[in-house]
């Protein structure tokens, strides 16, 4: 039993260093991996599909997408690092390295005026291709005059990510039926804050675990002493952690604007200092919008009403002969959590160890790059067929839920219904 036991941890343990091992190493291929939220969609055509049971047609796509790519909303989040390396400058305090880092943040500053928080010229492309791609794998479904209905976040980012996508479409296929909106109307569920779940995100027990998970990885004298000629100045004078943070922010989110040819300011990191940033960021995720024990483990049901919306469109639309698609443009925070509430991928897991979240793939950026997105691809052999099928694709990628099937990862959306209306409304009894 004893060796049963030694067995079973050293399994465990192999499980983590494995798991670990392989988002380290997609840093060391890619070191843009590490932004998280910032990371640009994988924007790829060769995507291969389970072919849908014999006679079944797709009928119908209901969808969420985040915006495509944009700049950081904050400007504190670019002028932060940019005094603190200007004022370091000023006393003659930076290395070389040091001084080519605020060359670049000062370029990167200059460009960005104006536009914090806006959709970059890649986010446009983004949503174009997302959607030439749903086109081109489901043409029945836009065929002819089909009814598309899009409603986006009045967010200006959102509004121009649902503008490329509809441009697109028109082109492919001028005959479409479009109905476009950007109101406040639906942000009840388009983008809807849960006050309730917002403010118990960091409980004390959310906070004292992640200030201990981080602690463990706060590592910044190499950088400190690559920009900085004087220890004692720094230690006096600059919050190193403050600067590293913003630093990497300003340092990721190139990647999704022009400038990431030209700039790398992601060098300046080594690839060991990326991996502890971003553990600790996914760290967060998973604490604010994911399924975290730590604080209950209610805070993907703040997407709730989107998940009702999305049964109640489904349900009217497959009533209909010729339904279309159903387009809707939102946030990073909105599909993250929808994910974990349906669990998706394994999405849902649970725990209040912030130390098991990786080894069991939890793994944020796969989720929410610059234009996630999730679509619902329904299929019928006829609109008086009433075996409706689907299946979930996250960022144009088959997904599994946790409903059994046969026809996997095709499932009967009456089994869908059922399970999650029942777990929608067994939350909302508990409040």
């Amino acid at each position: 039993m004893a060796r049963l036991s030694i067995m079973i941890i050293m399994w465990y343990g192999l499980v983590d260093f494995v798991s670990a091992q392989t988002i380290y190493e997609e840093i060391i291929k890619d070191p843009n991996k590490s932004a998280n939220n910032y990371c640009v969609y994988p924007d790829r055509d060769d995507h291969q599909y389970t072919p849908a049971p014999e006679g079944k047609i797709p009928f119908y796509i209901s969808h969420y997408s985040r915006h495509g790519s944009r700049y950081m909303n904050n400007p504190k989040a670019y002028t932060i690092p940019l005094d603190i390396m200007a004022k370091a400058d000023s006393l003659d305090k930076l290395t070389p390295l040091g001084k080519d880092v605020l060359r670049q943040l000062r370029i990167v500053h200059e460009d960005v005026q104006g536009r914090f928080g806006e959709l970059t010229a890649l986010g446009n492309v983004q949503h174009r291709h997302i959607i030439r791609r749903m086109m081109e794998h489901y043409p029945e479904v836009f065929a002819d005059s089909a009814n598309i209905d899009a409603r986006s976040s009045t967010k200006i980012r959102c509004i121009l990510s649902m503008g490329a996508a509809i441009q697109q479409m028109v082109a492919k296929n001028p005959q479409l039926r479009i109905r476009m909106d950007a109101s406040s109307r639906d942000m009840w569920y388009l983008n809807y804050q849960d006050k309730l779940l917002r403010d118990s995100m960091m409980t004390h027990h959310a906070t004292h675990a992640y200030k201990e998970f981080t602690q463990k990885r706060e590592h910044n004298e190499r950088l400190m002493g690559s920009l900085f000629n004087d220890t004692a100045y720094v230690r006096q004078h600059v919050d190193d952690g403050s600067l590293n943070y913003y630093l990497f922010k300003v340092a990721t989110i190139m990647q999704d604007t022009h400038l990431s040819d030209s700039l790398h300011l992601i060098d300046i990191f080594t690839r060991d200092e990326l991996y502890r940033i971003w553990q600790k960021e996914n760290a967060w995720w998973y604490i604010a919008y994911g399924p975290s024990l730590l604080n209950g483990g209610n805070e993907p049901y703040s997407q709730r009403n989107l998940l009702r919306r999305i049964i109640e469109e489904a349900d009217s639309c497959i009533a209909l002969s010729k339904p279309g698609v159903s387009l809707r443009y939102g946030h990073d925070t909105v599909i993250l959590p929808l994910t974990c509430l349906l669990d998706l991928n394994g999405y849902g897991f649970q725990t209040m160890d912030l130390e098991e979240v990786e080894p069991h793939q939890w793994l944020a950026y796969h989720v929410l790059p610059m234009a996630a997105n999730m679509q619902f691809i329904f299929y019928r052999e006829s609109p008086s067929d009433e075996d409706v099928i689907f299946k979930i694709l996250l960022n144009e990628e088959e997904a599994t839920l946790p409903i059994a099937s046969s026809i996997a990862p095709y499932y009967r959306w009456s089994d869908f219904r059922e399970y999650y209306l029942q777990k929608l409304d067994t939350y909302e009894a508990s409040r």
